[in-house]
């Protein structure tokens, strides 16, 4: 399991979420929402969590994301991969 974030995703959560060197992005599992992955969950998003037990962890441009281990189930041993809607404006999620 990895993460790989497109260059126009990572732009997009620096701006969004004005992230600086040294910050952190967790992706959790939460309850509810449509995510195609596992019914009835989707995935969220917080800034700034201290990693307990990464399940897998990078680090780009001095932004460290990673999701921990009790959420590892949720991809069911995909990569995760955030790329930029530009239909949308926003970022999207994929599990390959």
């Amino acid at each position: 399991m990895e993460i790989n974030i497109s260059q126009p995703a990572y732009k997009w959560l620096v701006d969004e979420l004005e992230l600086t060197d040294g910050d952190a992005i967790r992706f959790f599992v939460r309850y509810g929402g449509h995510s195609g992955a596992q019914a009835g969950f989707s995935l969220g998003i917080s800034k700034n969590d201290t990693p307990f037990e990464p399940a897998v962890e990078v680090e780009v441009a001095g932004v460290n994301f990673f999701i921990e281990a009790k959420d590892e189930w949720y991809f069911d041993g995909k990569d995760l991969k955030v790329k930029y809607s530009r239909n949308r404006s926003e970022i999207e999620f994929a599990l390959e």
